[in-house]
């Protein structure tokens, strides 16, 4: 849905051996000469399916960082598109599902501001497509930067994690890059995986990771040059691995 429904319409066309999906020629009154558009299809049941997961989440979390009040955040521009319109009327209807968890408003232009100010303020959000696109790099700099952003992709079934910013080939084998958005990666796996399928054990290794990355981040001597520090990729995946085993030892 959102922003990238054409585009991932096209290229399963492609792969599929089918024409390529066009949206309906439009006409757009007072605009002259050539003008391209997308669709941006915002749909009832799959804004049910991500705004009911996020009070979900916000369930098994311990509150926003400011004043520990478990909140979801809905995120969007319904005061222009009819897509956010849908998006915030369902969020309203399900939120009233979930009376232990306030129900939070902003406009996607005000949110970034706020979210530069206060980030504190903020514990889980849920926004369409395009709006999670670009807010998302704000927040991974917010946390130090995209060494540090962890990302998961999930669906109703299946699911998969992997670091934010993707492959990086200017710094292969040189053994500096940061690992904690890998590790985080496999943080939130563990937790996912645990919660599935009702295993306490991978919540819990989830729970350790966590506190080992945030433990190894509060000591502040063996840091990525990213975050201000000069070790290398290898100290700082092997320093967290240390805490993280002493962690599974006393278990």
């Amino acid at each position: 849905e959102g922003l990238y429904h054409a585009l991932l319409r096209r290229s399963a066309d492609r792969a599929q051996g089918r024409p390529e999906y066009e949206p309906e020629p439009m006409t757009f009154p007072g605009l002259e000469g050539e003008v391209a558009y997308d669709p941006r299809p915002i749909s009832k049941a799959g804004s049910e399916r991500l705004i009911r997961m996020g009070f979900e989440v916000a369930e098994t979390r311990n509150g926003a960082p400011l004043d520990g009040v478990r909140r979801v955040s809905c995120i969007d521009k319904s005061n222009v598109t009819r897509g956010c319109q849908l998006f915030r009327k369902t969020f309203q209807d399900i939120a009233s599902d979930y009376s232990g968890t306030e129900a939070d408003y902003g406009y996607i232009d005000a949110f970034m501001q706020w979210m530069t100010r206060s980030p504190e303020h903020y514990d889980v959000v849920v926004t369409s497509n395009m709006f999670g696109d670009i807010s998302t790099d704000l927040g991974a700099v917010l946390q130090g930067g995209m060494g540090m952003a962890a990302s998961g992709n999930v669906g109703d079934d299946h699911a998969f994690f992997e670091p934010v910013h993707g492959s990086s080939p200017k710094h292969a084998g040189l053994n500096k890059v940061n690992p904690i958005a890998s590790i985080n990666s496999i943080q939130m796996m563990m937790d996912y995986l645990g919660r599935k399928n009702g295993d306490e054990d991978l919540i819990a290794i989830g729970r350790l990771i966590d506190e080992s990355v945030a433990e190894h981040l509060k000591d502040g001597r063996s840091l990525t040059y990213d975050i201000g520090g000069t070790a290398t990729c290898s100290d700082v995946g092997i320093g967290i691995a240390t805490r993280l085993g002493d962690k599974l030892k006393e278990r």
